[in-house]
Order: C-alpha cells, then structure tokens, then sequence
C-alpha cells in the first residue's frame, strides 16, 4: 500500500493507463521486422497490378471520346454517350452477348462439376504413385498453348483424317463436319475446356479435402456409412467453401470467354455461335482501329461482371457460405 501510495497516478476520465496497449507505431515496425521478406514478395505483384490493371484504366476515358491516334486520348472531342448508343442499336452486340453468355453457361454447366468430380476419384486413390501419375497427366494440357491444343483439336475433329470420324466409318456412320458445324461448334468449344482446365482445376478441391478431419471419415465407418454416403456427408460439405469462392469467381467471368481458345478454333462458317466479345473486340478495335467503340463494349463487360460478382457473393453468403468478401 505504501508502495502504492509514492507513485499515485492521476488518470482523466476517458484516458487509458500508460502502456495499457502497445504503440502502434511500434507494432507496425515490429510486424515489418518480423515480416520484413514476405512484405517485399509482394512488391512485384503490386507492380504488375498497377501497370496492367489500374493504370489501363485511366483509358476507359476513350469510351467517352471519339478517339482519333493524332490528337491522342485528352486532346479527342468528347461525344458523351454517343459510343454506347452505338453499341446498343448495333445488330452485332447483341449476337455476340448472347454467344459470350452462352458460351460461358455452356461451361458452368457441363465443365464447372468437372473438377470436382476428378477431385472426388482421385482422392479415393490409395496407391501414390498412380495417383502422382494420374495427376501429372490431367495437369499436363493446362501448360499447353491454345494455340498447340486448337490445332490438335482440330486435327482430331477433321471430317477426312481425325481420329474421331475415323471411329464413326468403323461404325458405318458418315463423317460429322465438327469444326464447321454451329451446333457441334459449342460442343467441341465445352470439351476442349474440359480437357484442358479439368485437371489442373482439382488442385484447389484436393487441398481441401486434404483438410477434412480422418475423424469423421471414421465416425462415419461406424455408423455404417459406405463410400459414397462417405462422400456425401462428409467429403462434399468439407469442400462446401471452395466450391462457394470458385463459383463467384466463375460468375466473374461470365462476361468474359476469354481469346485464345476461341481464336484457335473459331472459323467463318461458325461465326454465328463463335464470335464472342473478346474476338469482336479484336477485330473492331485493334484491326478495324475503332477504339472508342470497343472501349465502350469493355466498359459494358466489365460494369456488368461487377455487378455478377457482387450478386453472386451476397447470395452466397446469405446461404451462410464465406464469400470472397
């Protein structure tokens, strides 16, 4: 008490008790320190994202512009919303918003179970060694250029020499024009991306299932559970979450069916169920040099991707999934 008594210490109300908490000043050194390497890892991808995602984006301006390369992007008379009522009334956005949407649930559908299947058969494999093999050769196709697996593709699907029709004369059926064919087109576009995605897919799903407590995969032994009750109360709700977050992101890209895989394989007797907002920007814009248009259709895409995701994200937390945010 007495000890007490020689050093009092006068508090105001409202304020804390000397080193009651740590500075945080002192705290953010202290983490810098300590994580002082893991910090400086990410200053590469700060780089990449502020050259090729943020500092593009001061171009979404020529949307709002009529976009001439001598007087460049600030000295190009403005024309407000004129680009994107051009878009609007154009016979051709529509065609190929529908082909993108199309394209793009035709994947959701048939090519997003995919992984999680493989994911299930290759997590019940107990031998490593065919396991490790298998996965090598379904991660194989993902490092392959779309340009090297069109071709393929195609060599594959040809109506005199593709392995395919080879099969179907065997049968006495006559040869199917795949590649040139709208409605066999879409097909052929599905199982590419099945082919060359699938595999690499699973990583995330195996990572966790790997996750899962062996416990309850035991406690459901004993309850008498078989492989696939296994499966579907156990192994299908550990990776609830994964699937979730992929499926959001996936939503993301619904605007968006990319340009290498439908440039490889797209031919003009197909244009009508290929040509997708990717291509279309390619060949107005770069090649046409129309880059105002094409910005606005850009623009569009990706006002409309943002609001998917954000759709999605709520709709997946309210079922009481962790979003992305």
């Amino acid at each position: 008490m007495n000890r007490i008594a020689k050093h009092p210490v006068n508090l105001q109300a409202g304020e804390a008790a000397p080193n009651a908490s740590p500075n945080k000043e002192t705290a953010w050194r202290n983490r810098w320190r300590r994580d002082k390497a893991l910090y400086l890892l990410l200053v590469p991808v700060a780089i990449y994202f502020l050259l090729f995602k943020y500092a593009p984006l001061f171009g979404e301006v020529m949307a709002f512009k009529n976009y001439r390369l001598a007087d460049g992007i600030w000295n190009s008379p403005w024309v407000g919303f004129d680009q994107f009522r051009k878009l609007f009334t154009s016979r051709d956005f529509w065609q190929i918003l529908r082909n993108t949407l199309l394209l793009n649930l035709y994947n959701l559908v048939f090519a997003f179970p995919v992984p999680i299947v493989l994911a299930l058969m290759l997590n019940e494999l107990r031998k490593e060694g065919y396991k490790r093999l298998l996965q090598n050769l379904l991660y194989l196709p993902h490092f392959m250029s779309w340009i090297v697996l069109g071709s393929i593709v195609i060599a594959m699907l040809s109506p005199s020499t593709g392995i395919v029709n080879a099969g179907l004369k065997l049968f006495g059926l006559e040869p199917i024009y795949f590649m040139a064919s709208p409605f066999w087109w879409p097909i052929a576009f599905v199982g590419s991306s099945i082919w060359r995605e699938a595999g690499f897919g699973t990583i995330l799903y195996l990572a966790a299932m790997s996750s899962i407590d062996p416990h309850l995969y035991e406690a459901a032994a004993i309850d008498g559970a078989k492989k696939w009750r296994q499966i579907w109360h156990v192994t299908l709700p550990g990776i609830r979450s994964t699937v979730a977050i992929l499926l959001v992101l996936q939503m993301g890209r619904m605007m968006d069916v990319g340009f290498e895989q439908i440039y490889a394989l797209q031919n003009s007797t197909v244009a009508s169920v290929s040509e997708v907002i990717s291509t279309y920007v390619y060949k107005r814009g770069i090649v046409g040099l129309q880059y105002s248009y094409t910005t606005a259709l850009g623009l569009f895409q990706s006002v409309v991707s943002l609001i998917l995701v954000v759709t999605v994200n709520r709709l997946i937390r309210a079922m009481g999934e962790r979003g992305l945010w």
